[in-house]
């Protein structure tokens, strides 16, 4: 058996970030994303594919490819997210007041920021390392319940909130079946990309972060997580954040 990481939302800063250093460190990656675009500075240790995690059965057949080839996940990070979307009809952006809330626009959060996570952690469990694995999913601290001080961004808040449920639901699951697979939620900061770039006239310059540090920060602290603690959910900085 051969082991690989696969990185989901490779096109993404952050991914983008994330596959650069697995590849530096001469991981053997995966990256994955609907436009499955190569950069010039990842290795042959990379290999990128299109799938857009729309298609569960992509997402089925991809995992049966690395069956096949007798590979086991020894990392995965979904990095796929969504905040706003200019493009769609009508434009989605984080509400401010109840009378924002939309049933297109929550099924729409719903859709990215949940739901297809939960799928990639559905496949996942047939292909993690039984030595050692960690699956990552980047989340956010607004989808912690307890945190929540200011409101508003309603459909933001509460479909982060439910991928922290799914994760803590699914490390019950993999501690069962798996026994050796770390699951964490990930808050990585306001990263300078594209999901937050309207949104950071009001952060301070030195809570801005390159999609490198905080790459950088999260292969780092997944190194230091104690299995028997799964799921955990911690920031940028490596510390917890409250569920």
């Amino acid at each position: 058996m051969s082991q690989v990481s696969v990185v989901i939302g490779a096109s993404g800063g952050i991914g983008q970030a994330v596959v650069t250093q697995l590849s530096d460190q001469g991981e053997s990656v995966y990256a994955l994303s609907r436009a499955g675009t190569a950069l010039s500075v990842w290795g042959d240790n990379v290999e990128t594919q299109a799938l857009d995690s729309n298609d569960e059965a992509a997402i089925a057949a991809f995992i049966q490819s690395l069956k096949d080839k007798g590979e086991v996940v020894r990392l995965a990070i979904c990095t796929i997210g969504m905040l706003h979307d200019d493009n769609a009809s009508p434009a989605i952006s984080p509400e401010k007041k109840l009378e924002d809330l939309d049933t297109a626009q929550l099924t729409a959060y719903f859709s990215v920021n949940t739901i297809l996570p939960a799928l990639w952690l559905k496949h996942l469990v047939g292909v993690v390392d039984k030595e050692q694995a960690t699956v990552v999913c980047l989340s956010a601290r607004v989808g912690s319940i307890s945190d929540n001080r200011l409101g508003g961004w309603y459909g933001y808040r509460a479909s982060k909130a439910a991928l922290n449920m799914l994760l803590k639901t699914a490390a019950i699951e993999y501690n069962r079946r798996t026994k050796t697979t770390t699951l964490v939620s990930y808050h990585p900061g306001t990263v300078d990309t594209g999901l937050s770039q309207p949104f950071q006239a009001n952060v301070k310059p030195e809570k801005l972060f390159e999609p490198e540090f905080t790459a950088k920060q999260l292969l780092t602290h997944i190194k230091e997580l104690d299995l028997k603690d799964s799921p955990h959910f911690i920031d940028w900085d490596g510390k917890p954040v409250s569920w």
